[in-house]
């Protein structure tokens, strides 16, 4: 068993930002949901967040996140001090505890199952994730002998010249046995230039306390500001585009495509340049997706492609092209084998087999069937300025260039509407449906500011 604690008390004053540090978004997660994702893959058997500066807020974003309790740090004096408020939540607790940050989003699954084995292990009083940093300056030095046992923790400003040529660096990360720790806590002391309880401090009266140092030295690192977030994201990227190209998945100049980490991509998916998937994404194999795509919490079949396009919150079935300058949002469903061409959008639209609109449409909260033609400059008027109405289209029917289907409003199967009509009441199967005034030519008519000029 181990209890988890996560300190998350802190404003982030260098982000320079209302928002509190912990929320703001690294790619489609918060840094602290991050941390939280990462903490419930170990099933802990309490998760403690640990608030402060705007904690209500910070307690709002994690709604979904059930099993978190959130303790208030009303004063922020220091990591021992945040670490101290467990201490009325674990009383007859005598398993571990683990602390994380709030703002420490890059430390992987594996990195956490390997210091809570360490620690088990080797039944040590404390655990500390450290890591061989390539520049540790600023960085308090760890010094063990040769059994990882930690002998003394350096600060960078207090180390000597030999000192500094040490590149193990201390994380903060610690699992700790609790009943040895809650004996501790109480002995902190603030005699220190911050005149704060360092957890950092805890240490000197544990024993045995093992260092671990994780493989991938970035890590550990925190965010403080927006450039720091940036070098994270840039991590947090790469580690995703390598996945997916070891698996199967072909990054045409991956250096211009961002994925977010919860997006699923299956063998053989090209994603062409400037091309960007977000949310909660599946894209199935086959699919050649951009160049200049955004594909947003959407579903796409095989063989799926999209060139310049948005799609959001939309499902497209296999063998589908859309694009270019496509847009498909609210909640469209396009079925197999479809083609919705240039600057066409969908809102709240579903489409059967076979069906093609292939230019300059807008179809809004409209059902059409299989193997329907919608030309040109189409549009469902679903919108009376009050309320949202559907248009229905049965199978194999055609709409002619620039038509109007003023909703509510059904075509049956195998209607023909012929161009430029504008059409408001319902049409029954095998019908031809003309909805346009007629043409009037009026020979020898010129306007009366026209007349007295000579003709060229």
């Amino acid at each position: 068993m181990v209890a988890i604690a996560i300190l998350a008390a802190g404003r982030g004053t260098r982000m320079k930002s209302d928002l509190p540090k912990v929320c703001h978004k690294l790619g489609s997660l918060s840094l602290i949901e991050r941390v939280i994702k990462n903490c419930l893959s170990i099933e802990p058997s309490r998760l403690f967040v640990i608030v402060g500066y705007q904690g209500e807020q910070v307690q709002k974003s994690l709604e979904a996140y059930s099993a978190i309790e959130f303790i208030e740090q009303t004063e922020q004096l220091g990591t021992g001090h945040a670490v101290q408020q467990v201490m009325p939540y674990l009383k007859g607790f005598t398993e571990d505890l683990l602390v994380l940050y709030g703002d420490v989003p890059l430390l992987r699954e594996s990195t956490l199952r390997g210091l809570l084995e360490t620690h088990q292990t080797h039944q040590n009083a404390a655990t500390v994730i450290t890591a061989q940093m390539p520049n540790p300056q600023g960085y308090g030095r760890v010094f063990c002998d040769g059994q990882n046992l930690l002998k003394q923790i350096v600060e960078d400003r207090d180390c000597t010249t030999d000192q500094k040529q040490n590149r193990r660096v201390n994380s903060g990360i610690y699992c700790f046995n609790w009943s040895q720790l809650a004996e501790v806590l109480p002995q902190l002391k603030t005699n220190n230039d911050q005149k704060e309880y360092y957890l950092t401090d805890t240490v000197n009266y544990l024993a045995p306390v093992m260092a671990v140092d994780v493989e991938d030295y970035q890590e550990i690192l925190g965010i403080n500001d927006r450039k720091q977030m940036a070098t994270a994201y840039e991590i947090l990227q790469t580690r995703v585009k390598d996945g997916w190209m070891r698996a199967g998945v072909t990054l045409i100049n991956p250096a211009s495509i961002t994925i977010d980490d919860t997006v699923e991509l299956q063998p053989d998916v090209i994603i062409e340049p400037q091309t960007h998937l977000r949310g909660n994404t599946i894209i199935g194999s086959g699919s050649r997706i951009g160049p200049g795509s955004l594909i947003e919490n959407s579903q796409l079949g095989e063989n799926v492609t999209a060139l310049y396009s948005v799609v959001s919150e939309s499902v497209v079935k296999d063998g589908t092209q859309i694009g270019p300058y496509a847009h498909l949002r609210g909640h469209a469903v396009v079925g197999e084998s479809c083609r919705i061409g240039n600057f066409v959008e969908l809102k709240n639209a579903k489409l059967g087999k076979n069906t093609k609109v292939s230019h300059l449409s807008y179809l809004g909260d409209a059902i059409l069937g299989n193997q329907v033609n919608i030309g040109a400059g189409t549009i469902t008027a679903n919108y009376d300025g009050v309320n949202k109405h559907p248009t229905h289209i049965g199978d194999r029917s055609k709409t002619g260039s620039n038509s109007v289907l003023v909703a509510p409003v059904t075509l049956g199967e195998d209607v023909t509407v012929a161009a430029g009509s504008v059409v408001t009441e319902d049409v029954s199967d095998d019908s031809l449906v003309v909805a346009r005034g007629h043409q009037v030519v009026k020979p020898g008519w010129r306007l009366k500011s026209q007349k007295n000029k000579p003709s060229s």
